[in-house]
């Protein structure tokens, strides 16, 4: 469920939100800011797939060495769907893509799918002033702690906490820095407390939004 980075591994750290498909407007961010493969991690707060034009391409990136994610409930439901053939929830919500495709290229998005198995539900990023910890809808514990069993659909699908801030009901959570997380399309980045909530929907028009979580400029 958990995962550790190291941020002394690599010299920038990008954080983004849900990418959904929009595999060109990614490369053409990363373009912008100089991405360098060879030094810079991107993370993802999961939502690869689905309603975007290049799913596929954006389940490509999880062969790439420069690239982590956590898992989000778009990866949840394709899983669940081949793992019991019943793909109408998937299909619901924007999976068709997948039935589009022919043999060939379903046998790849398969062995893509397969990895998102061993994807975490949770990343915690150890930087030089700030811990943070990335999870796509929510750390369901009023304090993180490494290895804390949390409920893994509230983790994918939560917006109990979100609506709490929107109706003026906050509070921080313990044990870490910063919490990230994406799944509810904002029409601008969401920050209150130790929280930050980065989909601004980029698959709907808005912005992709991309976080230096350690910068070495």
């Amino acid at each position: 469920m958990y995962q550790r980075i190291n941020g002394s591994d690599w010299r920038n750290i990008w954080l983004m939100g849900d990418l959904h498909g929009c595999f060109a407007l990614l490369m053409n961010r990363l373009r912008q800011l100089r991405f360098d493969p060879w030094a810079d991690l991107l993370i993802s707060v999961g939502d690869l797939i689905d309603r975007g034009p290049q799913s596929a391409d954006c389940l490509g990136l999880l062969r790439c060495r420069w690239f982590r994610a956590v898992r989000g409930n778009h990866e949840q439901m394709a899983l669940e769907a081949l793992e019991s053939g019943d793909m109408r929830l998937w299909q619901m919500n924007d999976g068709d893509w997948y039935v589009k495709g022919d043999a060939r290229q379903r046998a790849d998005v398969d062995r893509l799918l397969a990895h998102c198995r061993r994807l975490p539900l949770i990343i915690e990023v150890q930087c030089e002033k700030a811990r943070h910890v990335i999870a796509h809808a929510d750390y369901p514990a009023p304090v993180y702690r490494w290895q804390q069993p949390v409920d893994p659909q509230r983790v994918l699908w939560s917006r109990h906490r979100l609506s709490e801030h929107l109706a003026g009901r906050h509070g921080a959570i313990g044990g870490a820095d910063h919490f990230w997380f994406g799944h509810t399309p904002l029409q601008a980045r969401y920050d209150h407390d130790n929280q930050h909530y980065i989909d601004t929907g980029a698959v709907f028009g808005g912005t992709l939004t991309l976080v230096a979580l350690q910068s070495a400029g």
